[in-house]
């Protein structure tokens, strides 16, 4: 990853990204919406879902699988009898089709794709597939993000439902999506094809390419500048990642919360915790939660584990609570990044009552 440009023709070139219709799909506001203001599932939804590669036809689709296929693209609501999944004769290709009926049973079930989320992940047995976590994710923040004009917080948006790779260099955290760099590096088979870093200079370009906009985020929050006699000073950038990440998960909670206009709500990066009250701390990934309960309880970190803490952040809600939680974000050992924003909704602290 880095901040030189490549050809604008290449980039437009590359496979979409799987994820991004469905956050335009929230993001136009085609879902209807339930008495508490989320999102009821709809055809759009699961049309999708069906246009995912795990459910697309292949030259060896049997004649059952095509017309099964077929019959929930025209009707994704149809109903599904045993014996049209029995008659498909790929084994791989009936469970998959068998789990999207489950799927779609459960999520009308539960009435809202917010309400279905909740449900699957407070039941302590996810056995759904991480896609479909993923597209309902994706779907609900683009309707959180619906009205938002600013590029980095999009950009942000996607690390609560795409993998992301670090690359840390010269005090800098370069953050792209997995996948993305991944089909850049196969495509260009050589190092003048890595992502661009995004920037106010091509935050348009961004909104443009839409679907296909692969760029790396810059997480990092604060500058170091050296100066004469030993002296330094911190420069917040104007345009951190790790701002945009925390306006995103600002947005994601207070959706779930349910939060009102004159509700004060925030989430801010933050250096280091210095709070001898210290009471409540999530980590938005499995890293960082394992390595914010050592902190807490005193144990001893490696500086090696602790330099793999992107940022941590500081939560506020005072009318639910008046003590802040501590959030904390890192990356894997190999560099990859999976942040779960499932952690945020159902580790709060008691008291500030998530319903749903």
């Amino acid at each position: 990853m880095h901040a030189e440009s490549v050809e604008s023709s290449k980039a437009l070139l590359l496979p979409a990204n799987p994820f991004h219709s469905f956050w335009q799909l929230g993001a136009s506001s085609a879902l209807s919406l339930g008495p508490q203001g989320w999102l009821c599932p709809g055809s759009a939804f699961l049309s999708l879902i069906l246009r995912r590669p795990e459910l697309a036809l292949v030259a060896e689709s049997c004649e059952a699988e095509i017309a099964l296929h077929q019959a929930l693209l025209i009707d994704p609501m149809a109903c599904v009898q045993p014996d049209q999944l029995g008659s498909i004769q790929d084994a791989d290709a009936r469970d998959n089709f068998a789990m999207f009926v489950d799927f779609r049973e459960a999520l009308l079930a539960a009435g809202t794709l917010e309400a279905y989320y909740l449900e699957v992940l407070r039941s302590g047995r996810v056995r759904v597939p991480p896609l479909f976590l993923d597209s309902l994710v994706a779907t609900v923040l683009g309707f959180v993000q619906r009205e938002t004009l600013d590029a980095f917080q999009v950009r942000a948006g996607q690390l609560l439902y795409r993998e992301q790779r670090l690359s840390l260099s010269e005090g800098r955290a370069l953050c792209a999506d997995s996948e993305a760099l991944d089909q850049r590096q196969a495509y260009a088979h050589s190092a003048a094809g890595l992502l661009d870093v995004l920037s106010p200079d091509n935050a348009a370009d961004f909104w443009r390419q839409g679907e296909s906009a692969l760029y790396a985020l810059d997480l990092t929050h604060e500058l170091s500048k050296e100066l004469v006699h030993g002296l330094s000073f911190k420069l917040t950038r104007s345009h951190s990642g790790l701002k945009a990440l925390s306006q995103v998960l600002t947005q994601w909670l207070g959706h779930f919360l349910q939060t009102q206009e004159n509700e004060s709500l925030s989430i801010e990066p933050l250096p280091q915790v210095d709070d001898s009250a210290w009471r409540w701390h999530i980590g938005l990934d499995a890293e960082s939660m394992s390595l914010l309960n050592d902190l807490y309880e005193g144990r001893a970190v490696d500086s090696v584990r602790l330099g793999r803490l992107l940022s941590l952040f500081r939560l506020d809600a005072p009318a639910r609570s008046d003590k802040p939680v501590y959030l904390g974000l890192a990356m894997r050992t190999d560099g990859s990044l999976r942040l779960k924003p499932q952690n945020l909704l159902l580790n709060l602290p008691p008291e500030w009552a998530l319903r749903g």
